[in-house]
């Protein structure tokens, strides 16, 4: 069975991918998301943040983090609570939400809900960001 993104390269606690977006002076990237119940969450998972072009794009200059609500998907308490936190700090209101924020923690963009404008707009989007 291939690994899943989340599994390959997606991070899930906070803490540990902030501390490796600023050693590695990356933009971290955050994917609320409701990995098993939400169906705009998968759309965005398989159009674009599963997709070769962007996994490799990432490697060169993101810290990927899913911040994860599952419904059927065990969690641990620590990650629940740290999830939940994390939510509440971008004042997260629906899944599937992209945070970006800079090494130092700094917020540089939200995007609520499905991105719709495809893989290659995406990776546009981080690049505007990058070149500031």
């Amino acid at each position: 069975m291939p690994l899943t993104p989340a599994e390959s390269t997606w991070l899930s606690d906070y803490k540990k991918a902030q501390q490796e977006a600023k050693a590695s002076n990356k933009f971290l990237l955050l994917d609320f998301t409701g990995s098993d119940w939400c169906g705009w969450c998968k759309r965005l998972e398989q159009e674009i943040l599963s997709q070769s072009q962007f996994e490799n794009y990432a490697r060169e200059n993101l810290v990927l983090l899913e911040v994860d609500f599952p419904r059927a998907k065990p969690q641990s308490p620590e990650l629940r609570k740290q999830n939940q936190e994390l939510a509440q700090q971008y004042q997260i209101e629906g899944f599937p939400t992209i945070v970006v924020l800079n090494g130092d923690g700094q917020k540089l963009w939200q995007y609520d809900g499905y991105f719709p404008d495809g893989l290659a707009a995406f990776i546009a989007q981080l690049e505007k960001l990058r070149k500031g």
